[in-house]
This record gives C-alpha cells, sequence and structure tokens, in this order.
C-alpha cells in the first residue's frame, strides 16, 4: 500500500519528451509543458504518468524488448477499453491511440487517470493511511468485506451482456478451455530457460483434465488487488481495474482460477508470500475457499469442483514469470526485479504441483 506511486523512469524505459510532446501538439491531444513518471510496480506493459500543464493521462506502451506482438497488442487494449468503459465503471476510459512506431519505438495510447488506492505487499507506516492500516490489521470482519466487494466486481465484470457491450468478436468462448492449457504449455517452452520436472508434470495434469467450458463472459484473466484501485477512505469501493492487455471473452471459472493462483497461504513459504502481488495481510486471513464461497454468492453460480481452475491459474502465472525471466536472461530487460523470476517460477510449479 503506498501514496507514492510513479518514480522517475528506470534506465533503459525512458520515454521521449521532445518526441512525445510534437507528437501531441501535432495531433492536436494536448500542448504545453510535459513531464512523465513512470508506474514502477507492472511486470508487463509499461506504464507512465504524463502530466501537461495541470492535466494528468496515463501512457500504456509495451515493454521493451517485446518480441511477441500479440502478448501487447495497445490496439486491441484501446479498442476494448472504449467499449467496456462505457458499461463497467471500473474500466478506464481511453482517450488517443498512437500507431506511429516512430514516435516512442512502439504504439501506445493515453487514457484518463483514475485516482485510489492500490495494496501490494505489507502496509507501510503512512500517517494518512493510518486508521485504514490498524482497521486491516485488526478487524476479521473488515478484511472480509474487503475481500467481498474485491470478487463482487470481479462478479460484476462477469455479468456484462456480451452483445449489448459489443464485444461478441473478442474472443472464442467454445473451447476456450483448451484453447488455454495448450496456448500456455506452448508459451512456456518457448520460452523455457531451464529443466523443471514438475512443470512437466502439470502441463501434462492439465492437458488431461480440461473440463468443459462453465459459460462465456467478459474476463480480466489478470485480476489481483495489484492491478484493482480503491477508494482510500472505504476500501469496499473499487475505483478502477487496470492492465486489461489480456482481457477476452471465455470461461468466468478461468478467471477466477487466475485470481486465486496469486492468493497465496502460509504453506506456499516465505518467498511466495511476500510477493507484492497481494495484501500480505488479507492473505493471511482470508481463504482462497473463503474467495470461492464469495464468488459464488455473488454470482450466483454453484462451484462443485475449483481445483482445475486453480492449478492452471498458477501455473498460467508461472508461464508469465518465465517469459519475463526469458526477456531479461537474454539481455532484452535490464529491470533487476526480474534477475530472480526463475525461483519465482519454480516456486508456482511447485505448489500447482502439490494441489494436483
Amino acid at each position: 500500500m503506498t501514496t507514492r506511486d510513479t518514480q522517475p523512469p528506470r534506465e533503459g524505459e525512458e520515454i521521449d519528451l521532445d518526441r512525445l510532446s510534437a507528437y501531441l501538439v501535432k495531433s492536436e491531444v494536448a500542448a504545453g509543458d510535459i513531464q512523465v513518471e513512470q508506474f514502477p510496480a507492472g511486470s508487463s506493459n509499461l506504464t507512465y504518468l504524463v502530466q501537461i500543464e495541470e492535466k494528468d493521462y496515463v501512457l500504456r506502451r509495451p515493454p521493451f524488448g517485446n518480441t511477441v506482438k500479440t502478448a501487447h497488442d495497445m490496439r486491441r487494449e484501446f479498442d476494448v477499453l472504449s467499449k467496456l468503459s462505457r458499461v463497467y465503471a471500473q474500466a478506464p476510459v481511453p482517450l488517443h491511440f498512437c500507431s506511429d512506431t516512430r514516435v516512442l519505438g512502439s504504439e501506445f495510447y493515453l487514457m484518463e487517470r483514475r485516482n485510489g488506492l492500490i495494496i501490494r505487499g505489507t502496509l507501510p507506516d503512512d500517517p494518512e493511511l493510518s486508521a485504514t492500516r490498524k482497521r486491516l490489521e485488526t478487524s476479521q470482519e473488515f478484511r472480509e468485506q474487503v475481500c467481498g466487494s474485491f470478487v463482487k466486481n470481479l462478479s460484476r465484470l462477469h455479468a456484462i451482456d456480451i452483445a449489448e457491450a459489443g464485444l461478441e468478436r473478442l474472443g472464442r468462448p467454445d473451447g476456450y478451455c483448451r484453447r488455454q492449457v495448450e496456448g500456455w504449455s506452448d508459451r512456456y517452452l518457448s520460452a523455457k530457460t531451464h529443466d523443471l520436472p514438475r512443470a512437466d508434470r502439470v502441463m501434462a495434469w492439465l492437458n488431461e483434465n480440461v473440463p468443459a467450458e462453465s459459460g462465456a463472459s467478459v474476463i480480466h484473466n489478470d485480476y489481483k488487488f495489484d492491478n484493482v484501485m480503491l477508494d482510500p477512505t472505504d476500501l469496499t469501493e473499487v475505483t478502477a481495474v487496470l492492465d486489461w492487455e489480456m482481457v477476452t471473452v471465455g470461461d468466468p471459472l478461468m478467471d477466477l482460477g487466475t485470481t486465486l493462483g496469486y492468493w497465496m497461504a502460509a504453506d506456499v513459504g516465505d518467498e511466495l508470500l511476500n510477493m507484492s502481488f497481494n495484501p500480505k495481510v488479507l492473505m493471511e486471513n482470508v481463504t482462497r475457499a473463503q474467495l470461492v464461497e464469495m464468488y459464488a454468492s455473488a454470482s450466483g453460480k454453484t462451484i462443485e469442483d475449483i481445483s482445475f481452475y486453480y492449478v492452471f491459474g498458477t501455473f498460467k502465472i508461472a508461464v508469465i514469470a518465465q517469459q519475463i525471466y526469458a526477456r531479461f536472461a537474454a539481455g532484452r530487460t535490464r529491470d533487476k526485479r526480474f534477475s530472480a523470476f526463475d525461483r519465482f517460477v519454480a516456486a508456482l510449479m511447485n505448489t500447482a504441483s502439490s494441489a494436483i
């Protein structure tokens, strides 16, 4: 949890201010003195705060060293948000798309800036948040209310009328689960840098146990507290959901499975429990089983067996981390945060294998 959410761009991820400013003036988007800082927490697409005079924008672009365009498709993300933000209040409104890669070296887009609090890792000693911090640390009822709101918001996304939102062509729900298992298995093998026998076991089990689809809905595919903004004065109010690069139409339980994959328990060990994807104080006091019960209550769905979806979600997160580590190992990114992601991948594969 932090009130300081931007910093100067990391080395190698700087934005050319002169080119960006000239482009925005020429495109009649904005004019004036420009400043850029980076939101440092993301591991995939890069996100920047662009301040022009007294106006704030958020800029999204693919990571430097990206070699897989389909994994970081700015045009698709912009188009989806253009439609989704009309029917889902938590989706930020996109404002301008740039296809000219000469400006910043890649496509990018600007969207509105949403304000709110993102809970990450442990809670800092911040005077502005002292009352909220104390309540989270002492009230089990409040912790469950915060988690319940987080899960209900996911259920609201899944309840969107796909046709009414104009998102019928966003994905192919028939055969979605099978394609996801096969696709993420292929991605892991393509990004593989070392042997992990338990990864082979997890892939084999997933391929042998693919269920029929439970339904079709708009799914975020990376829904976690790290991608959700909350009202600092009321943590049960979600003000925004961020990072829509993997949004599609597919099985909502696959989406829930990814959320569960990020939700660590004490038995996974300190290395995973202390990762910044979720607030530790919530993970230590609210179980994955409770999250499933909250989702079942909010969605009205009967969930008889969540095991496959949890294993898949954990495996998918491991593959995402492996792809990032492979970029680091190949020298395509210099972000030192990624230097130990190979250990993170191994720990996640062990967790998925243990769940099996």
